[in-house]
């Protein structure tokens, strides 16, 4: 989705062109490091399984460096090649840095890699160094430079600047930037991000050619530019609100937040630090002291392995662990059943659960405080009719005192293979914070086509009194989000309608020319968004007609801030933004259509 940068002095990127469709070949698996050990099975005979042991190993593809460790880079390098373009491949790995100070590194940050520091504040872990994202395995184009993050280090940056080039489910957590943060590729090409959160830069954040990005409670020094669509809430130094031009849309606060769990270690024994919840948030959790939160030794988690059953998963939170899921793919064949208040499913190193047999992969019962972060949900070849399902049918609990949080919890339909799913994510308990997803039917890869990855619905929320902040959702066949509860909340959304529609019949709802990219439902009394965008590219079909973004009843309590359609290239057209609101977008100019405020 690649358009020039505007109030930058840098060169500008010229003409317009897609992500490329991107081949078997040129992601060529990775078979390495993902052999596991599955827990012991019961005794032929015995009536109850043997209770599973908490703790332990944290498996072979977490690799561990503290400032002694040799030839850190040469391992660095290693894994790098091995994750650079391997968009569809098997190999997960999780890089973990003890507290202590590196010299001289340059992380590489390929596919399924995460990077983070195991002390409790950022400054704990210092790399004197980068930790680089870049797009040279793809032609300098950044718009699938997916699946990756880093958490919890601080980087002084060799040249001055660090470099994270990358798109969607690529999250930047809790880091601190000694330097400015460059957010393109070398070269300035095409980018498509972005998310960053409890994070501090120092120097100046230059977005270039990103199109849209979400910042959420941190501190930058200074901001250069926007392209289309960057919103920012509870930001120390983010730019003064002025959208369309310059697209900024500036909220001072979050109205509730809680960071993401993360590992780290206490003398030599390994953690799992839990955030506590804030409300109007602004700025770091981590800036003067310890932290806000509780903590849990790994001796309350059940340490997962690739190969370990659904069964397994459910049997340790039956025994009252939570579930730290090692890097490495899952298959599971029911659900994984999250009942117990309070429980924690963490995923490192983009741990990944795929449904057999059409099952849901994941379900959380209504109860306080569940959080799921860090993993992948990728559907599998049978149609399963939901994927993620965060409290059940009718949930009505207040879980206000003590959310739900869906963090940095992404889900994929086809793309890595068949897949197929009738609702990508539900959200039914009420004050649920979905904080950063990407939901993605694939326009790419393996098993893709218009039934052959058939999902018809991204987000249904159902729910009441929900959030979300950072909704990144796209190419379903029908709705990519439907929100039908009450007082709902999205801080930025970013869509692309499904590229791959065969004709204007294929997407027709009723007398309505396509469905719209988030639709509130009609009953609907009260809603909120702001700094929301969709675009379409009907690559297979460009005459087809796409009458609106968003759909939304027209009452004073459902209103919108900041919105935005785009037609990359004058592939599919859009009537209006918003219902009946907005100019159409027209020709071959990728130019957005923006509506200020609605209604």
């Amino acid at each position: 989705m690649p358009t020039s940068p505007t109030n930058s002095a840098t060169p500008e990127p010229s003409g317009v062109r897609r992500r490329a469709l991107l081949g078997a070949a040129a992601a060529a698996p990775v078979l390495a490091g993902l052999h596991g050990t599955a827990s012991a099975a019961p005794s032929a005979g015995r009536k109850k399984p043997r209770r599973l042991e908490a703790g332990g190993d944290l498996g072979p593809n977490v690799i561990v460096f503290d400032p002694s460790t040799p030839d850190i880079q040469a391992r660095l390098d290693e894994i790098f090649r091995q994750q650079e373009s391997a968009q569809f491949g098997p190999g997960r790995y999780q890089l973990l840095f003890k507290p202590g100070t590196y010299n001289g590194l340059n992380a590489q940050i390929g596919f399924y890699t995460s990077i983070s520091g195991l002390g409790l504040s950022p400054d704990d872990t210092t790399i004197n160094g980068d930790v680089t994202v870049d797009a040279g395995w793809f032609e300098g184009n950044a718009t699938q430079n997916f699946w990756r993050s880093a958490e919890n280090l601080a980087l002084v940056p060799v040249n001055g600047t660090n470099r994270w080039a990358v798109a969607q489910a690529a999250p930047f957590r809790r880091m601190h930037v000694r330097g400015g943060l460059n957010l393109a590729p070398d070269g300035y090409g095409w980018a498509s991000g972005g998310y960053i959160a409890d994070s501090r830069v120092d120097g100046t954040v230059g977005p270039y050619s990103q199109q849209q990005w979400y910042t959420r409670d941190s501190s930058v020094g200074g901001w250069t530019n926007g392209v289309w669509n960057m919103v920012f809430s509870g930001v120390d130094g983010a730019p003064a609100q002025g959208f369309p031009n310059p697209p900024y849309t500036t909220l001072q606060t979050t109205p509730v937040s809680r960071e993401k769990p993360f590992l780290y270690l206490d003398g030599d024994q390994y953690h799992v630090f839990l955030p506590a919840l804030r409300t109007d948030s602004r700025g770091v959790t981590w800036g003067s002291g310890t932290p806000r939160g509780t903590s849990l030794p790994l001796d309350r988690f059940y340490v997962a392995k690739p190969g370990d059953s659904a069964a397994t998963l459910n049997q340790a939170l039956e025994q009252g662990l939570n579930l730290l899921l090692t890097p490495g793919i899952y298959h599971v064949d029911q659900p994984v059943e999250v009942n117990r208040p309070d429980t924690v499913v963490l995923g490192l190193g983009y741990a990944t659960l795929i449904p057999d047999n059409g099952v849901t992969a994941l379900r959380v019962a209504d109860v306080d405080g569940v959080r799921l972060a860090a993993f992948l949900i990728d559907a599998g070849p049978v149609n399963s009719p939901v994927l993620l399902e965060v409290g059940p049918e009718g949930a009505a609990k207040d879980h206000s005192a003590n959310p739900v949080t869906v963090q940095d919890v992404f889900i994929r339909i086809g793309g890595a293979g068949p897949g197929k799913a009738t609702t990508s994510m539900v959200i039914n308990a009420r004050h649920t914070i979905v904080d950063h997803t990407w939901v993605w039917r694939a326009d790419h890869g393996d098993g893709v086509g218009w039934e052959t990855n058939r999902c018809d619905y991204g987000v249904v929320v159902n729910g009441d009194d929900v959030l979300a902040t950072g909704l990144f959702v796209e190419h379903f066949n029908k709705y990519d989000v439907q929100w039908n509860g009450e007082r709902g909340r999205t801080i930025f959304f970013q869509n692309e309608k499904a590229y791959d529609a065969p004709d204007q019949a294929a997407i027709q709802n009723g007398s309505i020319k396509g469905y719209a990219a988030y639709k509130v439902g009609d009953h609907v009394t009260t809603h909120e968004g702001w700094g929301m965008g969709s675009y379409c590219y009907y690559n297979v079909n460009p005459s087809i007609v796409q009458h609106h973004g968003f759909a939304a009843p027209e009452r004073d309590g459902v209103r919108f801030h900041s919105l935005s359609v785009v037609s990359l290239s004058g592939n599919g057209q859009y009537e209006c933004v918003i219902n009946d609101t907005g100019s159409p977008t027209s020709g071959t100019d990728t130019v957005p259509s923006t509506v200020v405020s609605f209604p």
